[in-house]
């Protein structure tokens, strides 16, 4: 079975046993979450499309909790002397889909 699930507003494809890194989420790893957010869901060639939501939910283990890779974002002024660099490393939750009901 494969499912499209809005997690933290960003849409991700799952499917049984798959790891996900997605944005960080409240829970202490082993927890379990729930996704409630199926916009869409394919079984046996079978696909129903949610309007904008199907009934059902998607469950999930909360594996760890880390940061990504550093992102550096560098601004400049041509011809002003104005050089500044930025970065950031974002949060995110790995995650592992346990089960998909419809």
């Amino acid at each position: 079975m494969t499912a499209v699930v809005e997690i933290a507003g960003v849409q991700f494809t799952v499917h049984q046993n798959d790891m996900l890194n997605v944005p960080l989420l409240s829970g202490e790893p082993g927890n379990t979450v729930s996704f409630d957010n199926i916009l869409f869901a394919e079984k046996d060639g079978a696909t129903q499309i949610g309007t904008p939501y199907l009934k059902g939910n998607v469950q999930a283990k909360i594996i760890e909790h880390g940061k990504g890779d550093k992102v550096l974002v560098f601004h400049k002024h041509r011809r002003k002397g104005y050089r500044k660099l930025n970065g950031h490393r974002a949060k995110y939750t790995q995650i592992e889909i346990t089960n998909i009901n419809i």
